[in-house]
């Protein structure tokens, strides 16, 4: 049996206390066999598909090196490399959080972003820059970026950057890096050209390959599988309101960390839910008490991390929650097989950061299933829900016939009301007092103004007109409605929730945005790349806002 953890590897103790605060159980793959080279010292090509833990992989062992070695504050040491803007914040995100504790400073450059603020973080000092090769190139050419001191050098997700037209960039930025640096280099494929420039700039690498787990066609899980996209501060109140509108018998909603796993269980007990914690941090006997609550439905949410949902079968369990994005589409596989058991039907629910986008098309690409994108349930699709489950429990009451003791209330009623209208009040009143078990009124009003994603919907609280925005791509360039969330709310800093419809055609897509936000969106996108290209962008008519 494997029994590496995070503190035989060799970190030093600040980074194995800063991961383990962050929830973190065990060590992927390909941390566990690309960490170790690190921090030997060697230089590493990986071959590994995004989402399996690459960036705990390369910037653990660099914050090691980094922290141990004297060096004037502020100098560029590390340097990392990615192909997008979003992936430059989750690297600098992540970072940061691994090297709490730590003077070291982080710094991400990226294109979409003020220059000028960016050349005044990079003055104040930068122990480690994360940055795209246009941007880097950038600041090199304007002297405000030095890349003399780099000790450690990561190319992450190189293969991209080459279909992205990166290339000769790349070999720009690699040639004003100093000769004895160590350098990583991770990609999913590796083509030709990204062959020659790991023979020209990597020594004696060590080789690191993670492969992807094959599965029989036919195998996966017959389940109905829906994603939405929300925004990161918003995704506690749109689980909510999702539980409410899916109304599960028995749901396990999955998180990264065994601190996710705590904060999102007490949410869901403070609105009521019947919600319990099990991760890799508790006792045996505590995981067995949850565990027999959830199998006798004593408890009817079971929130966990994957290590310790490993080998659960549970045949009643009616929805998986992905609380996030899977690090890799073979967890989002062994997720959703906790659903669907026995030939009754599951559901798979996903919320989705826009950031994450392109970890659901890599599991897109592995299932060969279309992942449904939806409207997070307005306030008027909860309130039909509950009307339609008081319906159903009404004809079963019916159907029984145990009510006799109240006819005489009604017929007394009907002395004065209409008896169609005394029913009609009695709905309202149950309406009113919220479904059983579900989170009180209160709470429940919270998720009122939760981030609704775009879609085909009616909105009755935006006063503000909408504009239609064009943009000259859409589903034979792979554009899905995640990339413009994600392209908008990234590059030109709009609240994902201020968005109306998107419609996306062959070639061209349409997106509503506010009228008054129009033209810092159009300049935005002008300056970025959709999918790894240049599209044309431009506004359409204005019209009013849906009331």
């Amino acid at each position: 049996m494997d029994t590496t953890n995070f503190a035989t590897l060799g970190l030093t103790s600040s980074l194995v206390s800063a991961v383990t605060a962050l929830g973190y159980e065990e060590p992927t793959p390909i941390q566990r066999e690309a960490i170790p080279f690190l921090l030997e010292g060697r230089d590493v090509l990986g071959q590994a598909g995004t989402g399996t833990g690459k960036t705990a992989a390369f910037v653990l062992p660099m914050l090691h090196r980094l922290a141990k070695e004297s060096a004037k504050r502020g100098t560029t040491r590390g340097f990392i490399l990615v192909p997008t803007r979003e992936l430059a914040m989750q690297v600098a995100e992540a970072t940061h959080k691994y090297a709490k504790g730590q003077t070291l400073i982080v710094v991400p450059i990226y294109g979409g972003a003020p220059m000028d603020q960016q050349i005044r973080s990079l003055r104040r000092g930068a122990d480690i820059v994360v940055a795209t090769p246009g941007r880097a190139i950038d600041h090199l050419k304007r002297g405000t970026l030095s890349l003399a001191a780099v000790q450690v050098l990561v190319l992450d997700e190189a293969d991209e950057m080459l279909d992205m037209g990166f290339a000769d960039d790349l070999e720009a930025i690699l040639e004003q890096t100093p000769e004895g640096k160590q350098t990583a280099l991770f990609a999913a494929t590796f083509p030709k050209r990204l062959q020659s420039i790991a023979a020209k700039h990597l020594k004696g690498p060590a080789r690191v390959t993670i492969a992807a787990e094959k599965r029989a066609a036919g195998k996966l899980p017959k389940v109905r599988q829906t994603a939405y996209i929300v925004a990161r501060p918003q995704k506690m109140q749109a689980l909510d309101r999702i539980l409410e509108y899916e109304d599960p018998q028995s749901a396990i909603v999955f998180c990264r960390t065994r601190l996710e796993v705590e904060e999102v269980t007490e949410t869901l007990q403070a609105h009521g839910y019947g919600a319990q914690a099990i991760h890799g941090g508790m006792l045996q006997k505590q995981r067995d008490r949850v565990m027999g609550l959830f199998r006798s439905q004593k408890a009817d949410i079971l929130v966990a991390t994957d290590v310790a949902a490993r080998g659960l079968d549970i045949e009643h369990v009616s929805h998986v929650f992905n609380f996030d994005v899977p690090l890799s589409p073979e967890v989002y596989v062994h997720r959703i097989g906790r659903t669907g058991r026995a030939g009754r039907e599951g559901v798979a629910i996903t919320i989705v950061d826009p950031r994450q986008s392109r970890l659901m098309r890599n599991i897109e690409s592995l299932t060969r299933q279309k992942v449904e994108i939806a409207a997070l349930p307005t306030t008027a699709d909860l309130r039909a829900r509950r009307v339609s489950s008081t319906i159903e429990a009404l004809r079963a009451t019916l159907a029984k016939g145990e009510f006799s003791e109240l006819r005489s209330v009604v017929e007394s009623l009907a002395q004065e009301f209409d008896v169609v209208d005394i029913a009609a009040a009695s709905l309202a009143m149950l309406d009113d007092s919220g479904r059983s078990g579900a989170p009180a009124p209160a709470a429940a009003s919270q998720t009122d103004t939760a981030a609704e994603p775009p879609g085909d919907r009616q909105r009755s609280d935006r006063p503000e007109p909408f504009a239609i925005l064009k943009i000259g791509a859409g589903a034979n360039a792979g554009i899905r409605p995640g990339d413009l969330v994600g392209a908008i709310a990234g590059e030109a800093q709009i609240d994902s929730s201020l968005l109306g419809r998107i419609k996306i055609d062959d070639d061209e897509s349409y997106v509503e945005v506010p009228a008054s936000k129009m033209r810092d969106i159009v300049a935005a996108l002008r300056a970025t790349k959709i999918r790894g290209q240049k599209v044309f962008v431009a506004p359409l008519e204005q019209r009013p806002a849906r009331r």
